[in-house]
């Protein structure tokens, strides 16, 4: 069993940075991949980026390419997504989501662990 915990959201400028952590706990995390997935209101929940059981290889959404970064410390049993030159369009809450396989997937419904989200707030 794997519980995953959220932090690092707020309200900032468009522009802007934020880094969202991913907390969790299980001692075998680190052979599950982790994904971030966002929803804002109204619209159906979509995949940001997600990352392998080691941090070997990574897969990001279009739209967060060249502005996010998702890494891993596994000896902390942390995932963090790194964003920057956040626009109002990236406003959602966002979750983390861990998946029982060492590689990376887009699909939400090939994650069995979910967190309960932090709200991000991109104002313009």
């Amino acid at each position: 069993q794997v519980q995953l915990v959220e932090s690092g959201g707020g309200l900032v400028q468009a522009g802007g940075s934020l880094r969202l952590t991913c907390a969790a706990s299980g001692r075998i995390f680190n052979t599950y991949a982790v994904g971030w997935f966002r929803q804002a209101p109204g619209k159906e929940r979509e995949f940001v980026a997600t990352i392998s059981y080691n941090g070997g290889s990574t897969y990001y959404v279009d739209s967060a390419k060249g502005r996010f970064t998702i890494s891993r410390d596994n000896a902390k049993n942390t995932v963090y997504l790194q964003m920057s030159s956040l626009k109002p369009d990236d406003t959602a809450v966002y979750f983390c989501a861990a998946r029982r396989n060492w590689y990376t997937s887009s699909r939400a419904d090939e994650y069995t662990y979910w967190g309960q989200g932090t709200q991000v707030t991109v104002s313009s």
